[in-house]
């Protein structure tokens, strides 16, 4: 019988330590993305799923469960907090947040940062969370579009993150109902960021053992190049009461002991990862960092985008007269040059001289008379009166005025 809902994660092909944290229980199912660099994005991850683990239970309304978790993940920030005033080194550290509590037919859900959580249901994927980024603030407003948004310079930046740099995050929480079939997938961005939601979707029906889809889809990542750790759960909804794995796990730096240590700045590509997944040009993605959503912050972040959009067309501008200018030139080159060819032809019944090439350009004629030399077609022999109004190339105008002498003797 395939398992309902997994969990898994991988450090990625470039970062030297995993920052991501997942938890797959009986009822409560959630990733976290640390953020802080080598500083202390692990330890917050880890210890946020640490935390949450006791809101892994039954409750008797969705909305204890929602209540319950919201709760929960402010008293996660509060400890976030605690512990770097124990620890200053680790200051700046912080960590996304997605995570669902299922309560039979319901789902409770909260969120914060750029995490996700998706739902599948009957093969399409929706994605239910909303990312708190800076980008998704120009999209949202319209500045950008989501193809702009997922390679902005910007796109790095959170608006919103559990840890010391808010002691009251905002936390988006809410309840949507679940049927029999969904499977939600709840994931850090090293997935999102490198397989797009067409692909999430052929994949989860490709494999219907939740453990099996997990692997396939951070292979997937990976085989596209993903330099980002990659962490998710998948849930799968029957109708049992509760979506339980076989026991709770822990994925990622929740699942190894806590250290505070900085971790190494680099690691070596192992030789049999290579080779199952080989390196492909990716932008390395910059350590994601939170900035506080002041209107002040924004209304900077928001001039600078738009200095960036007038650089960027100005480039253009400048790109687009170059190319039409060598179009152009071009154009008046060959234009020239077919003015320096000749040939002889027909002119209102006489034999003339032409100036150009016997091809039009459209409506536009590369040709004209240079010279009439009144000698009448009609008057010509039936070959030479073929020849002419088939036309006679000439190599130069030199020969083409010895074309018509030839003509004139023929008549003589």
């Amino acid at each position: 019988m395939p398992t309902l809902s997994a969990a898994g994660s991988h450090v990625g092909k470039v970062r030297s330590n995993n920052q991501d944290s997942g938890y797959a229980g009986d009822h409560l199912f959630v990733v976290a993305d640390g953020m802080g660099g080598h500083a202390g994005g692990d330890v917050a991850s880890a210890l946020t799923i640490q935390s949450l683990a006791h809101v892994d239970r039954p409750f008797d309304s969705v909305d204890d469960a929602r209540e319950t978790l919201v709760a929960a993940l402010l008293e996660a920030n509060q400890e976030l907090a605690e512990t770097v005033a124990e620890h200053p080194e680790l200051a700046g550290m912080g960590t996304t947040v997605s995570g669902v509590v299922r309560v039979g037919d319901q789902m409770a859900l909260a969120h914060i940062g750029d995490s996700r959580v998706y739902l599948w249901r009957e093969g399409e994927l929706t994605q239910v969370t909303k990312d708190h980024t800076f980008v998704q603030r120009l999209v949202d407003s319209g500045r950008i579009t989501p193809e702009e948004a997922a390679v902005h310079p910007r796109r790095s930046v959170l608006m919103r993150v559990l840890g010391d740099v808010d002691l009251t995050p905002e936390i988006d929480s809410e309840i949507v109902d679940a049927r029999p079939g969904d499977r939600w997938v709840i994931c850090s961005d090293g997935l999102s960021g490198y397989v797009d939601e067409s692909r999430i979707a052929e994949l989860l029906v490709e494999h219907p053992d939740a453990s099996d889809a997990v692997e396939a889809l951070i292979d997937e990542s990976l085989d596209n190049g993903a330099p980002d750790n990659v962490t998710l759960v998948i849930v799968g909804i029957d109708e049992s009461p509760s979506s339980a794995v076989a026991a709770p796990i822990m994925v990622g730096s929740a699942a190894k002991p806590l250290s505070y240590a900085p971790s190494a700045a680099k690691r070596g590509v192992r030789l049999q990862q290579l080779l199952l997944h080989p390196l492909k040009p990716v932008t390395v993605p910059a350590d994601e960092h939170f900035e506080p959503e002041s209107e002040e912050y924004l209304r900077e972040l928001i001039a600078e985008d738009e200095r960036r959009k007038v650089r960027r067309r100005i480039t253009w501008s400048v790109g687009l007269v170059l190319v039409i200018g060598a179009i152009v030139t071009a154009l008046f080159a060959g234009y020239e040059w077919t003015q320096s060819r000749y040939f002889v032809g027909v002119s209102e019944g006489q034999v003339a001289v032409f100036q150009g090439v016997q091809q039009n350009i459209g409506p536009f004629p590369l040709s004209s008379v240079y010279l009439e030399s009144g000698i009448d077609l009609d008057d010509l022999s039936t070959f030479s009166r073929q020849r002419v109004e088939s036309t006679i190339n000439a190599d130069d105008l030199d020969d083409a005025l010895s074309i018509i002498e030839r003509l004139r003797d023929e008549l003589d």
